[in-house]
């Protein structure tokens, strides 16, 4: 076998013959890394993914499996997964470090209702894990563990246990014999990548890879990784407040638009069923700069609580500071409010909170982080009863958005008296709420005149 020493990129994978400092492909310093590229693999190669005799098929022929999903025994995981998880499928897991990425894929390993699981670490050893274990105060017998990151082991072992679910913590610390380069290189992740690939699907296993995110948030690899699974998964959160979401990037066998809410404890991670009531604060006192807006993740309708705090520049130059939400939009709705309706704060700190820590982009939340602002301005409460759901357009007027009968319903399930919405959604709404009063407003400035009096 021939071979000679290239230098790749680790953040494209364009391929040099030398060392460059820049890459001319990504614009990426210091990225390259010598690797020594193998031109004819021949048998270890084919000893490695194993072969297969198939031939071509017709439909006609081919036995559908879409409907035998097997049950994870996580709800808010079989909601993103479209079901339950698909045999022979493999899924990709991102998310930032500590965020709880090992703890998910574990607890889920050891609560699982799918079979035999064989749980590869190439971060912890087997004692490690059986603490991590024991602090989730869950046991299966059906769960085996092994410690190591040579792929011809991992698959040695796979084919002798004949797995239902095949868990690999992490791919980047896989490496085979095939590639002569590093754990965590180019070469190596899309080959034991691929490996695995070929393996659950002709043995028909599915299989969770957990992956590293680089400094970007981005899936740490080459991007063809993303390309080769069947379903790609980000948990993200802030590691200073409880809340995990899992949300679906791409699904071959579901929705993208679904996500799953985890909150974080001392002994794991607990679904959050309903998350609207754990976000809505329970606080007695009428509190000014506080208004409860209606978002949606994914298809799920939330109310969640948006907090704003209004006073006069201390220093000269006004602060805008938003957590949870987008500082660029705060400041195109605060300009809307001093353009349009009158509200003079140009020369006034601004500070924005979502509670919870979650993170919305939804451009129906525009309406309650105005009204907070409003309210926090002039020292006025707003109603405890009352929701906010609309866009606010840069003339001053109140968009309509998208599933709106689900964020009424949503509200009114929780109790709430009465609910502001765009009056381009009256025609949308096609059931009439009885237990909530639903108004229809057009303009900013008819929200104040019927609060603010």
């Amino acid at each position: 076998m021939k071979s000679k020493v290239v230098y790749v990129c680790q953040n494209c994978g364009a391929k040099e013959s030398k060392w460059v400092g820049k890459c001319p492909v990504c614009g990426e310093w210091n990225s390259f890394v010598e690797e020594v590229e193998v031109s004819a693999k021949g048998k270890r190669a084919a000893s490695v993914i194993g072969t297969s005799s198939s031939r071509p098929l017709r439909l006609s022929e081919v036995k559908a499996n879409a409907d035998e999903r097997m049950d994870t025994g996580d709800g808010e995981l079989n909601r993103v997964l479209g079901g339950g998880l698909v045999p022979g499928s493999m899924i990709l897991l991102g998310g930032e470090p500590g965020i709880g990425k090992s703890t998910l894929v574990l607890q889920f390993a050891l609560r699982n209702r799918c079979g035999k699981v064989l749980y590869v670490s190439g971060e912890e050893s087997v004692a490690q894990i059986k603490m991590r274990a024991g602090r989730l105060g869950a046991e299966n017998d059906e769960c085996l563990f092994l410690s190591g990151n040579m792929l011809e082991n991992v698959l040695e072992h796979a084919r002798a246990i004949e797995p239902k679910l095949l868990i690999i913590d992490s791919i980047q610390t896989l490496a085979t014999e095939a590639v002569d380069a590093i754990p965590g290189s180019l070469s190596q992740i899309r080959e034991c990548t691929n490996a695995l690939l070929r393996f659950s699907k002709e043995n028909t296993i599915a299989t969770i890879l957990i992956g590293h995110i680089t400094k970007d948030g981005q899936l740490a690899g080459p991007k063809i990784l993303e390309h080769m699974v069947d379903t790609v998964l980000q948990f993200e959160g802030d590691q200073q407040h409880m809340y995990r979401i899992l949300r679906s990037m791409k699904n071959r066998f579901g929705s993208t638009s679904e996500i799953g809410i985890y909150e974080m404890l001392q002994s794991g991670l607990r679904q959050v069923t309903n998350p609207s009531e754990l976000l809505l604060s329970d606080c007695g006192e009428d509190l000014s700069g506080v208004a409860v807006g209606a978002t949606v993740e994914g298809v799920r309708p939330i109310l969640l609580e948006v907090q704003a705090l209004v006073s006069t520049a201390a220093y000269g130059t006004p602060q805008r500071s938003a957590t949870g939400f987008d500082t660029r939009r705060l400041n195109m709705l605060l300009a809307v409010l001093e353009k349009r309706v009158g509200f003079r704060l140009g020369a006034k700190d601004v500070f924005l909170n979502i509670a919870g820590g979650l993170r919305v982009s939804d451009p129906a939340l525009d309406l309650g982080v105005v009204m907070a602002v409003l309210s926090s301005n002039i020292d006025a409460p707003l109603p405890k009863d009352t929701v906010f759901a609309g866009e606010v357009g840069l003339s001053g007027e109140i968009r309509a958005v998208s599933r709106m009968e689900q964020r009424v319903a949503e509200a009114e399930k929780l109790g709430f008296a009465r609910i502001f919405v765009p009056l381009g959604n009256k025609k949308s709404l096609v059931r009439v709420p009885s237990r909530i009063k639903v108004q229809f407003v057009s303009r900013v400035g008819e929200i104040c005149r019927e609060l603010f009096r």
